[in-house]
């Protein structure tokens, strides 16, 4: 139901924002837009996931809306599938230290459930302040219902959160902690007057370019996943590039997420909010590549179009141009690159006026550019131009760590595609197969375990009761076990000893599932009676 009606033409002179809530943060954003009410024409919609998109799409049709502020999975939500711009509101840290040393006072057990991931550094908050932490992360609302349950399981009795969690630990009758505090959700109102304020300057030029919304940057730093040490160094590498206006060589294999990276840099750089344009130079014809990056002239050659066409520089002016495969580009053309370099301005073919460029490069390549050079098959001078910076994104062999992280989350995303629950213990299931995931080469790195996970939740969504055990991963995904063992003949895939009745080996079963006795009996292939029995008599 709607509370009041803004025409498109009213309000000219205020930004207009939507705040989307369905929990107890609406309480908090309704105590905050009184603070804005003067800056913003502010308005509470009382919807949330698909209803809230429908509801928001349906006003647009007769309504401005500059901005829409959300927080959590209904924010991720709306991002997905809403064209205008959603800020998310996001928990501070001091938010979550606050947050935790409330939950401290009811119970020592407790646990913190987050959108998608987790906090890494409250690792070393729980050392400093001798907490027992439980992280788990959700997709989905019956994904988070399954998750508190197991932690009830655990002896959890409080669980931090954002709204959609905290409502839900208390239907289970357990203690919810609202993450969210005042100053993080004013930051937020603050963000999307900044945003409004930025499309109402930007709306003239948009109107004129419908490719705008299609030239932007859709990843950030946080879809670089993995917490090993080798992904963290390439956060940070991300972090410090984007402070540079130097040209950028990513490095690494087909499927590391080189593209990722390059729209990360994007994103953290001064020229996030300007198009972010990409071409894969080994993917188009060397005689249609020239005209696509630097345009042409009317006549330049049959089939041009009347007026001429600009280039991707020249539609990435005040951006970034991202080249992937640059070691596929042909020598012709690779002359013609760094001459944009080095002037700062581009010809149009069949032209001759320069058109001034403000854009930044950043390149990819899964090759060998320094024996490219060697070979003569890459301008030398064009490599030591484009190299000023350079980061290489590691095979996910080589952070096998990540593995089970990355299969979860991925998993989780194909399940909630298809409208399907996950398991209530998939964390320990999916542990219980990392011996099997790490066995594996992984040619086609993190995009392979991606369309793998994708596999496994079809077979998943269309047998809701299947175990994700490593015989049925393996039935499913076959190349992992065979291929693995004649490519890695140290890393023999050889299940893991099923533990004997010795106390030791009961405990480490128990461990491995996070103290989850039911997840631990299943995996035993016994009761948890029998299982009980067994730790009571070996104690």
């Amino acid at each position: 139901m709607r509370t009041r009606s803004h025409p498109i033409s009213d309000h000219a002179d205020k930004p207009v924002i939507w705040t989307v809530a369905i929990s107890r943060l609406s309480d908090l954003f309704r105590d905050i837009t009184l603070e804005f009410d003067e800056r913003a024409s502010i308005e509470p919609i009382p919807f949330g996931f698909e209803e809230a998109v429908r509801h928001i799409r349906e006003r647009l049709e007769t309504e401005r809306c500059d901005a829409v502020i959300a927080a959590g999975s209904n924010a991720a939500y709306l991002k997905s599938r809403l064209s205008l711009p959603v800020v998310i509101a996001k928990a501070s840290g001091f938010d979550v230290m606050q947050a935790l040393a409330r939950a401290r006072k009811i119970t020592s057990r407790i646990g913190m459930i987050t959108y998608q991931e987790t906090m890494p550094e409250l690792s070393e908050f729980q050392e400093t302040f001798g907490l027992q932490i439980l992280q788990r992360t959700y997709a989905t609302e019956e994904d988070a219902r399954a998750q508190i349950n197991e932690m009830k399981a655990a002896g959890i009795r409080a669980i931090v959160g954002a709204g959609l969690i905290t409502d839900l630990a208390e239907e289970a009758g357990l203690a919810g902690v609202f993450v969210y505090s005042s100053a993080s959700i004013r930051q937020a109102f603050e963000d999307a007057l900044e945003i409004a304020r930025f499309t109402h300057l930007e709306s003239g030029r948009a109107r004129a370019n419908p490719l705008a919304e299609a030239l932007r940057a859709k990843h950030g730093l946080n879809d670089l996943r993995g917490e090993s040490e080798a992904m963290q160094r390439v956060r940070q590498a991300i972090v410090l590039f984007a402070k540079s206006p130097a040209t950028v060589l990513i490095q690494g294999e087909t499927g590391t997420g080189k593209e990722l990276v390059a729209q990360a840099i994007h994103r953290e750089s001064q020229r996030a909010r300007q198009p972010f344009v990409a071409i894969n130079c080994g993917a188009v014809a060397e005689s249609l590549l020239e005209s696509e990056l630097f345009g042409y002239e009317e006549g330049a050659f049959t089939g041009s179009r009347r007026g001429g066409h600009a280039g991707l520089f020249e539609a990435a002016n005040r951006g970034t141009l991202f080249l992937d495969e640059i070691g596929e580009m042909p020598l012709q053309l690779q002359t013609r690159l760094l001459r944009v370099l080095e002037e700062r301005e581009v010809v149009r073919v069949g032209g001759t006026r320069p058109v001034p460029v403000n854009v930044r490069i950043i390149c990819a390549t899964h090759c060998d550019l320094d024996q490219r050079v060697r070979d003569g098959r890459f301008r030398a001078d064009l490599f030591y131009r484009l190299a000023v910076l350079r980061v290489t994104v590691p095979p996910l062999r080589e952070r096998r760590e990540d593995l089970v992280a990355l299969a979860e989350w991925g998993l989780k995303n194909a399940l909630a595609s298809l409208g399907a629950r996950p398991h209530a213990n998939l964390h320990a299931e999916l542990s219980a197969c990392a011996w099997l995931l790490e066995a594996y080469a992984w040619p086609g790195n993190v995009r392979e375990l991606r369309n793998l996970m994708e596999r496994l939740a079809l077979f998943l969504a269309a047998e809701p009761l299947q175990a994700l055990s490593p015989g049925f991963i393996a039935s499913i995904a076959p190349e992992l076990a065979a291929p693995a063992q004649a490519a890695m003949p140290m890393r023999t895939i050889t299940p893991p000893k099923q533990p004997t009745q010795a106390g030791e080996s009961l405990e480490q079963v128990l461990a491995r599932f996070d103290g989850n006795r039911e997840a631990a009996a299943k995996h035993l292939g016994i009761s948890r009676t029998t299982l009980w029995r067994k730790l009571n008599r070996d104690a």
